[in-house]
């Protein structure tokens, strides 16, 4: 690990109680993956080594293997891209195809990059993490590497007519870099330039622009940020005719600066609010205000999306037309350009419609109305989602149908030329025929709805019996929408459990209002809504306490613990994935000081009065009576690292507490780096909860 990824000292400001389990924060320390593997082995024997264990594990990668799979495409060039992963390829293949083979139900594909045969030539757990194609000519890639799992990785240059890596080409060292095209000998890299080179946050501090041929110590600087921000980047954006280069500053997790810059390296600042995404697309500057924004004497609502011009509007014009604005139940998902068109996909109550925008003709001012259309919207309680294939060719389109029962269906098509063909129909893994979807609201405490998800057999008993799996995120203005899942059909929908998704606030289910209502000293509400929609569940009789398991990861991990400590009368058991646990010390492990947006800044003596309230690892205590809990985690795992875990566990097992543990050694912030480590990790969690939570035979 790099030395920015090492634990700090405690703050002394807090007045900090003696951490007896702080030793475990040396994350690669022999005694500390020591004590991992005999805990690893612990919850092994206890969960893993079953016959019905070993069932549900070869059925989760049966699912995750199959070949019957839809490969989603990118289109590259004139070709179109997949990476895809089987039992033969467990680290996986980057290959292609032409739209005519893709349209075949069994396309050839060629082989560009095999990573399983890579891996074995460099001796190298490699894990891919992608490919930045330099337009319009497509030869050259910047591919990137990660060992293991975790965020940083290595970048090597790839020419895609030779199959080959660029000998002597751009190659950079392991880091959390951020790096994109210039033009074929020019590059902007942000990376670890050596000490004072990184943010607070682990990121990037400073941005290059790097010659080929020449030594990256050479580099000419491009911008520096401060070492409290998160990041910064640059790029070029090499449309044809519309060729700009743009300079970032990210702030925090929500706030950023955007600079234009000119040929003589000068920047232009973009004046809109810090908290606002800007989507800049030939002509045409996109916004979304996360506030209320006022400017030309009007005010347009937070999570609207308005246009302009962009060459009038940094000439100071501020013509902006509303392409969407929000109410109580809309927000806006996601958009996406074709060549001459705008696709908008608008959630009402968490489902899906799509719309097609056209910009005015050419010469029109930005205030002309855009012409509207439909381009349908989603079966009753799934998802829609559309995206144009390649903005600067045509206005053809991907779409995607998937619901919780309906397994997903990928069409193309054209705007304005009928309806869209189906290309690829994703296999059942389950019998989807024997259960319901539906959607309820509970009542949080404060009185807002909150809106969940139930999946159950047509013929469910209210008898207060059934194995429920609570999941939820909670964080970050991200939404879960109906889709898919084969694992959880198999894993716990065939084996009599019932499956609840829950909308909670912190997410983007109704947009930035839904986030910013659980922000910092807000962050409680998202427990209260969780617990909300167990209350409504054990209310409606479809279980007990006894019964309702809870899991989440990530973000939603640090949910689960806060519903084990606050809320512990509610649950049978929890799992706890890839989460953050110990939020007085959070800001300084691993990615941590990135989310101070969030959380809130525990340093801050005011801040952290409020963070301990929301702070598993600080809340929990002897003598209380917690339901088991299962933690997991990633030794490679650089974005939220393995500590929290580790030191929950710890203490929670100290206390006397039913905790379980295990660290999977690669896989970063997934906690698995192929299929097989997928499904058992999957596996895992659902067994876990099986045994705590399942109806007790007859």
């Amino acid at each position: 690990m790099t030395s920015s990824l090492q634990p700090k000292p405690a703050a002394q400001a807090l007045d900090t109680p003696p951490d007896d389990h702080l030793w475990l924060e040396d994350i690669d320390g022999k005694a500390q993956l020591d004590w991992a593997r005999r805990e690893n082995a612990k919850t092994v024997e206890a969960y893993a080594q079953s016959p019905a264990f070993k069932a549900l594990e070869a059925g989760i990668l049966e699912v995750l293997d199959s070949d019957d799979r839809i490969p989603m495409v990118r289109k590259i060039g004139a070709n179109f891209y997949n990476f895809w992963r089987d039992k033969d390829h467990p680290k996986g293949l980057w290959r292609r195809t032409t739209l005519a083979e893709y349209r075949k139900p069994q396309p050839a594909w060629e082989t560009v990059i095999d990573i399983d045969a890579l891996a074995a030539a460099d001796k190298e757990n490699w894990v891919w993490h992608g490919a930045d194609c330099l337009e319009p000519d497509y030869r050259r890639c910047l591919v990137s590497l990660s060992r293991g799992g975790a965020d940083a990785d290595v970048v090597r240059e790839f020419d895609l007519h030779t199959r080959q890596f660029v000998e002597g080409g751009f190659t950079l060292p392991e880091a959390k870099n951020h790096v994109a095209w210039k033009d074929i000998d020019h590059l902007y890299v942000a990376t670890d330039f050596g000490p004072g080179s990184m943010t607070s946050s682990s990121y990037p501090r400073i941005v290059k622009e790097w010659k080929r041929g020449t030594p990256l110590s050479s580099a000419m600087t491009v911008y520096e940020g401060a070492h409290e921000d998160m990041s910064v980047s640059a790029y070029r954006d090499n449309t044809p005719g519309f060729e700009r280069d743009f300079v970032s500053r990210q702030i925090d997790f929500y706030e950023s600066e955007t600079w234009l810059r000119a040929a003589d390296g000068a920047l232009v600042k973009i004046d809109v609010p810090d908290d606002s995404n800007t989507d800049i697309t030939r002509e045409w500057m996109l916004i979304e205000p996360r506030e209320d924004w006022t400017v030309g004497g009007t005010t347009y609502r937070s999570g609207s999306l308005l246009a302009a011009k962009f060459d009038d509007y940094m000439a100071g014009k501020r013509e902006l037309t509303v392409l969407f604005e929000p109410d109580d139940t809309t927000a806006l998902d996601d958009h996406s350009w074709t060549r001459h068109h705008l696709i908008l996909n608008v959630m009402h109550d968490v489902v899906n419609k799509l719309e097609v925008l056209t910009p005015p003709p050419a010469g029109s001012g930005a205030s002309i109305a855009w012409k509207r259309e439909s381009l349908g919207g989603a079966p009753a309680l799934s998802t829609i989602a559309a995206a144009g294939i390649d903005e600067d060719e045509g206005d053809d389109y991907f779409l995607t149908v998937s619901g919780f029962l309906q397994p997903t269906t990928l069409y193309i098509g054209t705007i304005g030329q009928g309806e869209p063909e189906v290309l690829k129909i994703s296999p059942g893994f389950f019998d989807a025929s024997r259960y319901a979807v539906s959607q309820h609201f509970a009542v949080s405490r404060d009185g807002t709805r909150v809106p969940y998800f139930e999946i159950a057999a047509k013929d469910l008993k209210a008898d207060g019996r059934n194995p429920v799996l609570q999941y939820a995120y909670g964080g970050f203005e991200i939404s879960l929408q109906p889709s898919y899942s084969g694992s959880i059909g198999r894993a716990w929908l065939e084996k009599g459990g019932v499956y609840v998704i829950a909308n909670i606030r912190g997410g983007g289910e109704y947009g930035p209002r839904w986030h910013q209502a659980a922000l910092q000293e807000k962050r409680l509400r998202t427990c209260e809504d969780f617990a909300a929609v167990s209350e409504d569940l054990i209310a409606r009789n479809i279980t007990s306490p006894a019964h309702l398991g809870a899991m989440g990861g990530s973000n939603g991990g640090l949910l689960m613990g806060n519903m084990l400590t606050l809320y512990p009368q509610l649950y049978g058991a929890i799992v706890s994935e890839v989460a953050l646990l110990d939020m007085r010390r959070y800001t300084q492990l691993s990615a941590g000081a990135s989310w101070i947006a969030e959380y809130g800044d525990p340093e801050q003596p005011d801040e952290w009065e409020f963070i301990k309230t929301f702070s598993p690892y600080e809340n929990a205590k002897p003598g209380q009576a917690y339901p088991p809990a299962l933690f997991t985690t990633s030794t490679r795992d650089d974005r939220v690292g393995p500590v929290h875990a580790r030191k929950m566990h710890a203490k929670l097992a100290a206390q006397g507490h039913a905790t379980s543990f295990y660290e999977n050694l690669e896989g970063g912030h997934s906690a698995a780096s192929d299929n097989k480590e997928s499904a058992f990790m999957d596996a895992l969690g659902y067994a876990y909860l099986w045994q705590h939570i399942g109806r007790p035979a007859a």
